[in-house]
C-alpha cells in the first residue's frame, strides 16, 4: 500500500526548525580590537563577503581578529587540556559578543614554513596519491606506498637521508690554520679565546695551546674535529670534550638557519656548501624506488614534471585497480593548473613559494574537502596574480561559497570586490582615524555610497602622454635560470621600467636572476626583515636613535636609558612589555607584564619626557603623529620617508613579526631612499594597497625617477603599467610555456598593436578609463 502525504498543523517541531534557521548571520557587537572603535555589524552567512578599506583601517582587525580569531579560539577548548598543551595560546578578542559564529579557516599568506621536506607534492596530498599509484601498478614492484617516501626509512636515500642533497663543511671557515690555540685559532661564533667552548678544547690537554694548528699530526686533528664524546679533565673539573665539527654541527649546523642570531646565521651560509646528492641525484629516493616505473617514468621523473605536464600523463593511466586514485590525483593536479599553479612541480619545497603561491596550494586543499558551512578567511588572494589568472582566482572563490560556505575575502582589488554579494567598507583612514563601518551592502550601493573605495572602484590610471628617454641601458644576455629560454633584456636607465607577465612567466627569474649585485642595484623586496619580537619599525630604521638622542638631550641623561633593549628595560620583562609563562600541561601563554604594563622600560626611564611625552608614548605613536611631534631634524627625515611609502599608519612600535609583505616592503624602499643614486628593483609594491593609495605610489615612483633614479618594477597591477615608460612582457604562458620577452616598448605600443594576454588586459583597462 503506497504511503500517503499528509499536511499537518505547524507543531512544536516545525517552530523548531524555524529556530534553527534564525542563524544566517554572524552578528558582531562592540567590536574594538585594535582600532576598531566599537562597531557592530552583521556578516551574512553562506555568501562571498569582501572586506575593503585602506591599509591600517581595521580589516584584518575585524576579520582575522576577532571573527576568525574568536571562532578558532572556541573550537581549541573543545579539546582535552592535554591536547591542547600543543596548540598555540590565543587570547579572547576585545569584543562584546560574537553570534553564530561557525569553524574558520583562515587561508593565509603565510610562507609554507622552512621544512625541506615539504613541497608542493605533500603539501597537497599529490604525491600521496602518487606513491600509491606507483606501490599498486608500478613495475618492478618496490613495495608499499612507503617505499617511495623521501621522508620514510624504506623509500629514502640512504645517503643524504631523504634531503637530495648533501652539505660539506669549509673547515677554513671554521678554523685558522696558521695561528695557534692562544693566539685564536677557533673563529666559529662563541669559541674566541677565554670562551667557555675554547677552554674545554684548550684545557682538555689533548693539544699544545701555544702550537701552530697547520703543525698539529694526524691524530690531533682526528681529535680536534671527530673526536666522539669523551670525558677529560679540565682545571681539576671532569667534563665533556667533543670534537669541534660534532659540536658545531649539534649547536648550528643542525638547526633551523632562521632560527639563529644574524651573525651566526651569516657563519653558517659562509661555512657550509650545498651539492645535489651523488647517490641519488637530487631525487631523495633509494634505487629501488627509482627502479620502479609506469610508461617509463619513475616517480621522480613524475614530481619533476610542470603540473600541466604531469596533469596529462595520469590522464593517460587506464588500471582500473587505481581508478579512485587516479581520479583524485587528477582532481588535485586539475585545481593546480586552474587556480595558476600548473607551472609548479610536485617536487618543488614549499619553502620556496612566494607568499600568493603558498595561499593558493592551501586553497586547493580545501576545494576538494567534504565538509561544508565552514567559513573560509583569505587574505589578498590575488596577490602575485596577473590580470588574467584573477578571474580563475575568482571562480574558485565563488566555487568554495556554492558548497554552502561563508568566504570571507579582506582585497583590494575591483575585479574581486566586482563578484561580492556583500561588501564590508572600513574607515575613513587608517590607524585612529580608521576602524569605523563606512559601508555595508551590495557592490552597486558601494559605487553610490561616496567612500574612498565607492570613489576609486571605476578609477583608472592613464597612459602618459610622453615618456621619459633612458640615459642609457642595462644589459642582460643569455638569461636561462628556471624557465628562461636564454633571453637578452635591455633595461632603459633612469625611467620607470614595469615587467610584467603572468605568474610563473620568468618575471623574477629574469630581473632576480641577472641584477642583484651589479653595482648601484637596490633590491626591496617583500622577504621576511630578520629579526626578533624586539624588533619594530623605530630600531629598524634606525628612527630610535635619534628619539633616544633627543630623550637624552632634554633630560641630561645617556641614550642607554631609553633602550628597552638595554638599561632602561622592565626587569621583570626584559623589556619586551610580555611575559611568557610556561604552563607544563598547557601552551606558553603570553600576559602584559604587571610591572610596566606593557610599556617596557622602568618606572625611572617612564619619569623623563620629551615636550610632555615619555619614551613609550612616543612608540605607541603612529607615523603620522610621530610627524608632528618631530617637526625637524633627522628623526623627521626618517619619518617623512615613512609617510612617503604610504606608511603613515604604522606604530613605531609595532613589533615587525605583524607586517605584512607590502608593508615590509615597503618598510625597507623608506631605508634605502636615504641613499646616493641608484637602480631600484621593486616586487610588487602595490601588494596590500588600497585603491586610493596606488596612485600616491605611482607619484613615489615619479619621484624617484625624478631624482635621478632608475625603477624596474616586477608588478601586474595594470595602473602600474599604464604609468610606465616602457614595458617588458613575458610569457606567453607559465612554467614552460613562458620564459621568454613577447613584448618590448612603451605601454601606447603595447595596448595599439600587441596580442599578448598582458596587452589584452591593459587594452580593456584604459578603454575604461
Amino acid at each position: 500500500m503506497p504511503l500517503q502525504q499528509t499536511t499537518a498543523e505547524p507543531g512544536p517541531h516545525a517552530e523548531a526548525l524555524r529556530a534553527a534557521d534564525a542563524h544566517e548571520l554572524i552578528e558582531v557587537r562592540g567590536a574594538r580590537e585594535n582600532n576598531l572603535a566599537d562597531i557592530s555589524l552583521d556578516v551574512p552567512k553562506r555568501r562571498l563577503t569582501v572586506f575593503t578599506g585602506v591599509s591600517g583601517s581595521g580589516k584584518s582587525s575585524l576579520v582575522f581578529g576577532t571573527i576568525a580569531a574568536e571562532s578558532r579560539r572556541l573550537i581549541n577548548e573543545t579539546y582535552t587540556a592535554y591536547v591542547q598543551g600543543f596548540m598555540p595560546s590565543v587570547g579572547r578578542p576585545d569584543v562584546d559578543a560574537l553570534r553564530n559564529l561557525s569553524a574558520a579557516i583562515v587561508v593565509d599568506q603565510e610562507r609554507m614554513g622552512a621544512n625541506s621536506r615539504s613541497t608542493v607534492g605533500t603539501a597537497t596530498d599529490a604525491h600521496t596519491m602518487l606513491r600509491i599509484i606507483f606501490s599498486r601498478i608500478g613495475e618492478p614492484h618496490a613495495g608499499t606506498s612507503s617505499a617511495f617516501s623521501f621522508n620514510n626509512a624504506e623509500g629514502m636515500c640512504p645517503e643524504c637521508e631523504g634531503l637530495g642533497r648533501t652539505s660539506r663543511v669549509d673547515l677554513d671557515q671554521l678554523v685558522d690554520r696558521d695561528l695557534s690555540l692562544n693566539e685564536g685559532a677557533l673563529t666559529v661564533p662563541g669559541f674566541g679565546v677565554g670562551s667557555w667552548y675554547w677552554n674545554v678544547i684548550a684545557d682538555s690537554g689533548l693539544f699544545d695551546p701555544d702550537a701552530k694548528l697547520r703543525d698539529y699530526t694526524p691524530a690531533q686533528w682526528d681529535d680536534l674535529l671527530h673526536k666522539p664524546p669523551t670525558k677529560v679533565k679540565s682545571s681539576g673539573v671532569n667534563i665533556t670534550y667533543e670534537g669541534l665539527l660534532l659540536r658545531v654541527k649539534r649547536l648550528y649546523l643542525d638547526k633551523d638557519t632562521e632560527s639563529l642570531q644574524a651573525h651566526i646565521r651569516a657563519f653558517v651560509e659562509r661555512a657550509v656548501a650545498f651539492s645535489a646528492c651523488e647517490a641519488c641525484g637530487g631525487t631523495r629516493l633509494n634505487a629501488a624506488a627509482l627502479a620502479s616505473r609506469i610508461g617509463g617514468l619513475n616517480i621522480a621523473d613524475c614530481a619533476a614534471l610542470q603540473i600541466s605536464d604531469l596533469a596529462a600523463v595520469v590522464r593517460e593511466i587506464t588500471e582500473p585497480s587505481v581508478a579512485p586514485v587516479l581520479a583524485a590525483l587528477q582532481g588535485t593536479l586539475d585545481s593546480l593548473v586552474e587556480i595558476g599553479l600548473g607551472y609548479l612541480s610536485l617536487d618543488r619545497e614549499s619553502p620556496t613559494l612566494s607568499g600568493g603561491e603558498a595561499q593558493r596550494v592551501k586553497m586547493v586543499r580545501h576545494l576538494g574537502s567534504s565538509l561544508s558551512d565552514i567559513t573560509y578567511v583569505f587574505d589578498e588572494p590575488t596577490a602575485g596574480l596577473h590580470p588574467h589568472d584573477i578571474a580563475r582566482m575568482n571562480d574558485l572563490l565563488l566555487r568554495l561559497r556554492d558548497k554552502g560556505n561563508t568566504v570571507l575575502v579582506v582585497e583590494h582589488k575591483p575585479e574581486t570586490i566586482a563578484i561580492a554579494d556583500h561588501v564590508v567598507d572600513l574607515g575613513p583612514g587608517a590607524g585612529a582615524e580608521g576602524g569605523h563601518v563606512c559601508y555595508t551592502g551590495d557592490l552597486a550601493g558601494l559605487r553610490a555610497s561616496g567612500t574612498l573605495t565607492g570613489r576609486h572602484l571605476d578609477h583608472r590610471a592613464r597612459l602618459r602622454e610622453k615618456v621619459r628617454e633612458p640615459s642609457g641601458h642595462l644589459t642582460i644576455t643569455g638569461a636561462n635560470l628556471h624557465n628562461l629560454k636564454n633571453v637578452d633584456a635591455e633595461i632603459p636607465l633612469g625611467v620607470l621600467t614595469v615587467v610584467t607577465g603572468v605568474a610563473g612567466s620568468g618575471k623574477s627569474s629574469l630581473i632576480h636572476g641577472a641584477l642583484p649585485g651589479r653595482d648601484g642595484v637596490v633590491v626591496v623586496d617583500q622577504s621576511p626583515i630578520r629579526g626578533s619580537r624586539r624588533s619594530n619599525p623605530a630600531t629598524y630604521t634606525g628612527l630610535l636613535d635619534h628619539i633616544r638622542a633627543a630623550f637624552a638631550k632634554a633630560n641630561g641623561v645617556k641614550p642607554a636609558l631609553f633602550s628597552a633593549n638595554s638599561e632602561g628595560a622592565c626587569p621583570a620583562c626584559k623589556g619586551i612589555g610580555l611575559v611568557y609563562t610556561d604552563l607544563a600541561m598547557m601552551a606558553c601563554v603570553a600576559s602584559v607584564c604587571e610591572q610596566c604594563q606593557g610599556r617596557r622600560y622602568t618606572a625611572e626611564v617612564l619619569t623623563y619626557t620629551l615636550r610632555g611625552k615619555d619614551i613609550s608614548q612616543v612608540l605607541a605613536m603612529r607615523v603620522a603623529e610621530a610627524r608632528e611631534f618631530f617637526t625637524a631634524g633627522q628623526a623627521r627625515a626618517v619619518l617623512d620617508r615613512l609617510a612617503d611609502v604610504g606608511l603613515g599608519y604604522l606604530g613605531l612600535g609595532q613589533p615587525l613579526t605583524t607586517l605584512s609583505g607590502g608593508e615590509r616592503q615597503r618598510l625597507k624602499l623608506a631605508i634605502h631612499m636615504a641613499e646616493k643614486a641608484a637602480t631600484y628593483v621593486l616586487d610588487e609594491p602595490t601588494t596590500g594597497l588600497h585603491l586610493a593609495d596606488v596612485d600616491q605610489l605611482l607619484a613615489l615612483l615619479d619621484r624617484l625617477v625624478d631624482g635621478g633614479n632608475t625603477v624596474i618594477v616586477i608588478e601586474h597591477h595594470q595602473a602600474v603599467m599604464a604609468h610606465a615608460d616602457w614595458i617588458i612582457d613575458l610569457g606567453p604562458g607559465a612554467g614552460s610555456d613562458g620564459g621568454r620577452v613577447v613584448f618590448t616598448g612603451t605601454p601606447a605600443d603595447l595596448v595599439a598593436g600587441a596580442d599578448t594576454l598582458t596587452a589584452r588586459h591593459l587594452r580593456d583597462y584604459v578603454h575604461d578609463a
